[in-house]
């Protein structure tokens, strides 16, 4: 690590160890992505839509915490890139019902390659038993974390 005070890793506080952490691997997965002249937010368009076929731009952009026309950006540049298909003619008023192409389904699987490589650098130095148990507990903490940000529950 650094010798500056400022750029040392809190200490002792989860939630504080997990931001700083959080932190790092955005930039680290961004760098990745942006090399291949992608981003996280096409990442999450392409998996949440290969995943259900058919969102709108107002269930991705909720899906992903950015505004819909955030996300109608960035859906028209995967568009361009030939990575997704409107189902839907194109209309003011209307929601577009957006499928992953070919092409899109190899863009996510290089940008899948690209992240593993930012996951084995933070992973380097861990035991295999260690990188599963944190698999584990990070699961289970979003999992409750997810359970407790549903509609309903206060």
């Amino acid at each position: 690590m650094t010798s500056n005070p400022a750029e040392r890793p809190p200490q002792g506080r989860p939630a504080l160890l997990l931001i700083a952490l959080g932190r790092i691997v955005r930039e680290e997965a961004e760098r990745a992505l942006e090399a291949q002249g992608l981003s996280l937010r096409h990442l999450s368009a392409l998996g949440h839509l290969s995943r259900e076929p058919g969102l709108s731009y107002s269930a991705l952009g909720r899906r992903a915490g950015i505004t819909a026309q955030s996300m109608q950006a960035t859906v028209r540049q995967l568009e361009q890139a030939g990575a997704v298909h409107r189902v839907t003619p194109a209309g003011r008023g209307r929601t577009a019902e957006l499928r992953v192409t070919d092409t899109g389904r190899r863009l996510l699987h290089e940008m899948d390659h690209a992240l593993s490589s930012v996951e084995t650098a933070l992973l380097d130095g861990l035991t295999a038993e260690e990188q599963a148990g944190l698999g584990t507990l990070l699961h289970r903490l979003l999992t409750r974390s997810l359970r407790a940000d549903a509609p309903g529950r206060s």
